[in-house]
């Protein structure tokens, strides 16, 4: 007769373990002798082995008795739909890991790799990583709330970033973080921007729908104004020139513009 130490070595688990499998009722706990010790037989020592091998294949504790009880045909099935868990599981584990790559490298949290490809590409160009920081977060937002069509907006940014203008533009809009208020480039950054407005508006892509409600674009510009010291004039420059808004631009038509601007 063995004792649980030389049980658990014969079966190759620890002693610990044994305990363990007594108390789940994976493996019959013996009477104790007259010396008030456990003793065990060679019918221990082979379920023992058995629910081992089990557990280190990866079947579940809670699933080693019914496996054990089995006939061959039922042992089979039951192999087969633990399998096609772990599978599952396998899948999950290894998008959980390619999501946790993603995070580490840093723009991935909480972007689509189509922002994050534009981003770079404008790290490319030179625009200062401060003001790529601002853009990030809003696409982040802009992400969330248009997922299904933000490949296909920064598909259209990637196409403005071909024009000269707008890589001059991005240049000027990430320097003038440090430009003193007064800065007269500021003019040049707006006279920038109406050409691009001009051409989007005679292209027919000015005004159309993004699928962004009034209250988000709202929050989009007053983020961007009070993101820099001179984004309220660069907008005040062009609603003097018939323009109003940052994240969705409009034409304020001549009536409206004479009306609703302040006298000067």
């Amino acid at each position: 007769m063995l004792t649980i130490s030389r049980l658990a070595a014969y079966a190759g688990v620890t002693v610990r373990a044994v305990r363990h499998y007594h108390k789940i009722g994976l493996l019959p706990e013996p009477e104790r002798d007259r010396s008030g010790y456990r003793t065990y037989d060679a019918a221990a020592v082979v379920r023992l082995i058995r629910i081992r091998t089990l557990a280190d294949s990866g079947v579940p504790l809670a699933r080693v008795q019914e496996l054990l009880a089995a006939d061959p045909e039922e042992f089979a099935d039951g192999v087969q739909e633990i399998d096609k868990a772990l599978r599952a599981e396998i899948r999950r584990l290894q998008d959980t890991r390619s999501r946790l790559a993603r995070l580490a490298a840093g723009e991935h949290l909480a972007l689509p790799q189509s922002v994050v490809d534009y981003l770079d590409r404008l790290r490319g160009l030179g625009v200062e990583e401060r003001y790529i920081e601002m853009e990030r977060d809003a696409w982040i937002m802009i992400a969330a709330q248009v997922p299904h069509a933000i490949d296909a907006v920064i598909a259209k940014k990637h196409e403005e970033l071909d024009d000269p203008g707008t890589v001059k533009l991005y240049s000027l809009l990430s320097g003038a973080l440090d430009w003193p208020a007064d800065d007269p480039r500021i003019v040049e950054v707006a006279d920038l921007m109406e050409r691009l407005m001009v051409r989007a508006v005679e292209a027919g892509e000015a005004g159309a729908d993004d699928g962004i409600d009034d209250q988000f674009v709202d929050l989009l510009d007053s983020t961007m104004v009070e993101s820099s010291p001179h984004a309220a004039r660069l907008l005040e420059i062009l609603e003097e020139r018939g323009w109003r808004g940052w994240t969705r631009i409009e034409r304020v038509p001549a009536d409206r513009l004479n009306t609703e601007l302040p006298p000067a």
